[in-house]
């Protein structure tokens, strides 16, 4: 790949593909062609550093985040699906936007105050303590008595200097032996009663669906964005987003329960 860094993607040319030759280079670099997949690398660095620029000063290094981008962007050319009635650029959005994400997230630090870190390590201390003397481990009632502290500070202390796991970090291993990541244990919360999404792949899920309404999901579902930061990067308002989630996520129900019963 002839562009490996921030300061070379900004001097970069960047050229303008049709629909029909992106997807030529894309089934040629899916193929292996190194040189179809290094003129897609290159024709899309504009879309990579588009996000560099939106989340740059949260803590990361803008080469590091075109890094993560351009991580997006690759993993976007391998498994674009040709069969979708959509444009590359429209796949390639939330997964790159994703990679980024994901490495704020992982790398962001959270800031917990000074009184509440004391309280924590005092906890801590003492429980360390508590068990040494007894061999019983000590519960929250008994630390939060012994440091004259409500038991829900306690919790909170103890949860604020807690590691941190990643959503990615593995967990087991699924029945055919590939990994499997914290995610992919944790239910949605937004929409509890929307489990059967997981039951469906997302080549289904975009088959149904026109390519506004295929943005909205992608941007919602699988990258997390809220219905106010879609709207302001489509130009729409949140009503009209909140409508074409609707009717995706409708569609989606209908096909799922036809089939349910079939």
């Amino acid at each position: 790949m002839a562009v490996t860094n921030l300061v070379g993607a900004e001097r970069c040319t960047h050229e303008i593909l049709s629909d029909e030759v992106c997807k030529n280079l894309i089934k040629q670099a899916q193929q292996g062609d190194k040189s179809a997949r290094d003129r897609l690398v290159e024709s899309n660095l504009r879309l990579v550093m588009g996000f560099v620029h939106r989340f740059a000063g949260r803590g990361a290094e803008s080469e590091d985040l075109f890094q993560m981008g351009m991580i997006g962007l690759l993993k976007a050319i391998d498994h674009f699906n040709l069969s979708f009635d959509v444009c590359f650029s429209t796949y390639a959005v939330p997964v790159i936007m994703g990679e980024m994400r994901r490495y704020l997230r992982d790398n962001s630090s959270i800031r917990v105050s000074r009184s509440v870190k004391e309280l924590a390590y005092k906890a801590l201390q003492l429980k360390e303590s508590l068990e040494k003397e007894t061999g019983v481990e000590p519960t929250i009632e008994q630390l939060a008595a012994l440091l004259d502290k409500k038991k829900e500070d306690v919790i909170l202390a103890l949860e604020a200097v807690r590691p941190t796991k990643s959503l990615y970090e593995p967990v087991g291993e699924s029945k055919d032996g590939s990994q499997v990541e914290l995610w992919e244990r944790i239910g949605d919360e937004r929409d509890s009663a929307g489990a059967w999404l997981e039951k469906l792949n997302l080549e289904q899920c975009l088959a149904l669906l026109t390519p506004k309404e295929q943005w909205v999901f992608q941007k919602r579902h699988l990258t997390g964005l809220t219905q106010q930061e879609i709207a302001a990067e489509l130009g729409l308002s949140q009503a009209q987003i909140s409508r074409l989630e609707k009717k995706a996520l409708g569609k989606i129900r209908e096909f799922y329960a036809e089939n349910n019963e079939a």
